[in-house]
């Protein structure tokens, strides 16, 4: 892909513009340990390091262009490297990443909050499967998708990366993704370009406040997830329990999105009422105006939260809400989430 279009034909922030347009870059990443000629690096500011410093070994290793914030400078050599600055550069990252892989599933749903994330991605990747979805999860188990298992360990991976497996699964007839969008990923734009028709807000906990600094800065990295991710009129699905779900709900209303509430507050779905079996519970829901009963074969309250935000992206989603109830009946627990390992015979 050439440059130009990499930059969506808009070079003004380009240096050496005039060979912008016939740079042709054949990949990206912001590790100048894995640049190879015809690579775009993107010297990003890190924790513990700039990534200005590495430059240098970028272009020794054959770097056709760099990315980097205002005030960076390159030494000049021939042919000249094309420097793109820009003001954010890791959301141009991700953005270039989006474009550079373009392909994703058509149905994207991603799910924040401090708790239950890995739980609702795998219950939403279950509920689309048992609706007859090609569907797949993303997140801290890995990858889980029609004859494709992949551990992993990085709640929401870096932008090409997540976009290589985005482009991935959609080359493998993926139709729906689940997916976990951590606080993390969002403050560092690394989901920027993902097109999230739903969203989906757990809950908010005192968590992770030594990156964050407060709960109001960790509030606003997850509220990025309606305000900057997802497109303006979106679906957003929101836990009408949690403390910080009002402010939550007001970010989806200044953007437009149509809000899903759950939980015993819930506007939509309801948890009327739980009681405990002896491998599972019986929910009594209100949902979208009609009382339904449920055998959930998990244990606790939080697993029955869990599925009920399941429950509201697949609604969010377009899928019938009848189909969507009864295919809660068949969920497994998510892996290291609430298993049973045993029972009394």
């Amino acid at each position: 892909m050439r440059l130009i279009d990499l930059v969506e034909g808009d070079d003004s922030q380009v240096a050496q513009r005039a060979i912008s347009k016939d740079t042709d870059i054949v990949g990206l990443t912001c590790d100048s340990r894995l640049v190879e000629p015809g690579f775009l690096f993107a010297a990003l500011a890190g924790a513990r390091a700039d990534g200005r410093a590495f430059i240098p070994e970028a272009m020794a290793r054959g770097a056709a262009a760099v990315l980097a914030p205002p005030g960076t400078r390159i030494e000049t050599r021939e042919p000249p490297v094309p420097l793109l600055v820009d003001d954010n550069p890791r959301r141009r990252f991700a953005l270039m990443a989006a474009r550079f892989f373009a392909s994703q599933p058509p149905t994207v749903a991603a799910v924040t909050g401090t708790n239950g994330k890995t739980s609702v991605v795998s219950f939403l990747r279950q509920v689309w499967t048992r609706l007859g979805r090609q569907a797949a999860g993303l997140g801290t188990l890995g990858i889980s998708a029609p004859g494709l298992e992949v551990a992993g360990s990085l709640t929401t991976p870096d932008p090409v990366e997540l976009h290589r497996i985005l482009a991935d699964l959609a080359g493998r007839g993926v139709e729906c993704l689940a997916m976990e969008a951590s606080s993390h990923g969002l403050a560092q734009h690394r989901l920027d370009g993902v097109r999230v028709a739903a969203g989906a807000f757990t809950n908010l906990s005192r968590d992770h406040l030594d990156y964050h600094g407060s709960m109001e800065s960790y509030l606003e990295a997850k509220t990025r997830l309606f305000s900057d991710i997802m497109g303006a009129g979106g679906v957003a699905v929101v836990n009408a329990d949690a403390p910080y779900g009002e402010a939550v709900r007001a970010v989806c209303a200044a953007r437009g999105h149509r809000i899903i509430t759950y939980g015993a507050r819930g506007e939509d779905i309801r948890l009327e009422d739980a009681a405990p079996l002896p491998e599972g519970q019986r929910l009594r829901l209100t949902v979208m105006g009609r009382a339904h009963t449920v055998t959930l074969p998990l244990v606790g309250a939080f697993q029955a939260e869990n599925a009920l935000c399941a429950l509201g992206l697949a609604l969010a989603c377009g899928e019938d809400a009848e189909r969507a109830v009864a295919a809660l009946e068949g969920l497994d627990g998510a892996p290291g989430r609430g298993q049973r390992i045993a029972g009394h015979p």
